[in-house]
């Protein structure tokens, strides 16, 4: 048998690039939006004027996704929607909601599949777990002297997911003995997080569940004292707004050996900036990179123009192939071992952001996030970077008449 000649030997077989389809919700028409086109990466954000309709967009995103867990909670909870669905658009979405949806005009796509809402609602009947999370921006309602408050709580005139949300947290907290720590607590976090939280959010104070009083509610003891501490009325509007925020981090964060909540793939934070100064914000945004890390489909809407700034650093870092060291220097972080692998991790996922346009009532995808494009949303960043840009041309102007 002759000897194979190596130069002539075929070349390795490669094996082709499986192209998943990335998730895509497309909507017309319903409520203030008149048309959105999305199609998810792992990070995305929504940005865009009050009313636009992103909690509306992100709301019913939960419902294609859920709908099975959604009505399930609502038999739980006793809550007779009486099969109509009209009545069952004002228990999920809120009182006076149920106009949202047109039988004529509304359109609903999932992943190109067309979805008749009220067929989806009325029909959905086998049993299937929760796989969104979400984190609304009325979350500081979630508690009530302090303490989480039960799904029935509500009047049934309140949104689902704030009435999710809060019983969530409330059967995360509700079994801790006396005196139980929340934070700062091993295990829970990465050590780089507790002490960015400490020093940003938390100065000198643990957060701590109070028994002594017949009821048990949160309060922030001094870090060097056993007993007593501040209720939930006297904290600062950022503390009132992050520790909700805190609780369901802890929820999505699982301190076993699972990466992610056994699940769960959809996690929707809304507004996460309410209340918190700058370098707060920073180490939040830190901490939404890790969900999108350990594998969640991370979804943020936002007022906050730091962070569009964030998601413009990591795209262009990305794009010239920056060190995870140089995304962690944008954030004041600690360049050690675990966060060099989170900036690492997150540099490698996808990022879309979206701007909802509330006078036309569409969305565009303004991912490039460029200053210089001709779309004003995109070079606006969606309305957030507006007013600095006014502020340095009326400034520059008034220089330059100065000199003149």
């Amino acid at each position: 048998m002759p000897t194979p000649n190596p130069s002539s030997s075929p070349a390795p077989r490669v094996r082709p690039r499986i192209h998943i389809p990335l998730p895509r919700l497309e909507v017309e028409n319903f409520g203030p939006i008149k048309k959105a086109d999305v199609e998810f990466g792992s990070l995305n954000v929504f940005v865009g004027p009050q009313a636009a309709g992103k909690s509306l967009f992100l709301q019913l995103m939960k419902l294609v996704v859920d709908v099975s867990h959604v009505k399930q909670e609502f038999k739980r909870a006793g809550v007779d929607w009486q099969g109509k669905f009209e009545t069952f658009m004002d228990v999920y979405f809120g009182e006076g909601m149920k106009s949202l949806w047109s039988a004529r005009r509304t359109s609903v796509k999932f992943d190109g599949d067309v979805i008749s809402l009220p067929e989806l609602v009325e029909n959905t009947k086998a049993k299937k777990a929760e796989s969104m999370f979400f984190i609304p921006a009325q979350r500081v309602l979630a508690f009530r002297d302090g303490w989480p408050q039960a799904f029935t709580y509500y009047d049934p005139g309140v949104p689902f997911a704030l009435r999710e949300f809060s019983e969530e947290l409330r059967l995360m907290i509700s079994d801790l003995g006396t005196a139980e720590t929340l934070f700062p607590v091993p295990r829970r976090l990465k050590d780089e997080f507790r002490e960015l939280l400490q020093k940003h959010i938390f100065p000198g104070f643990n957060l701590k569940v109070d028994a002594q009083r017949a009821q048990k509610r949160l309060v922030l003891s001094d870090a060097g004292k056993e007993s007593g501490g501040l209720p939930f009325v006297v904290w600062s509007a950022g503390q009132r707004e992050f520790v909700p925020l805190l609780l369901g981090l802890y929820w999505l964060m699982t301190p076993a050996g699972a990466s992610r909540r056994k699940g769960i793939e959809w996690v929707v934070i809304e507004e996460l900036e309410m209340g918190l100064h700058p370098r707060a914000i920073a180490v939040v945004m830190l901490m939404i990179f890790e969900l999108a890390a350990r594998g969640y489909k991370v979804c943020i809407s936002t007022h906050s123009p730091q962070v569009l700034d964030a998601m413009w650093a990591l795209k262009h870092l990305k794009a010239n192939k920056a060190t995870p060291e140089a995304l962690l220097s944008v954030f004041e972080a600690p360049k050690t071992a675990p966060m060099i692998k989170l900036a690492r991790d997150v540099m490698l996922k996808s990022q879309r952001v979206y701007y909802f346009d509330r006078d036309a009532g569409i969305t565009r995808n303004i991912s490039g996030l460029d200053p210089f494009s001709e779309d004003v949303g995109e070079s606006g960043w969606g309305g957030l970077s507006e007013f600095s840009s006014r502020a340095n041309d009326a400034v520059a102007t008034a220089v330059a008449n100065a000199n003149s």
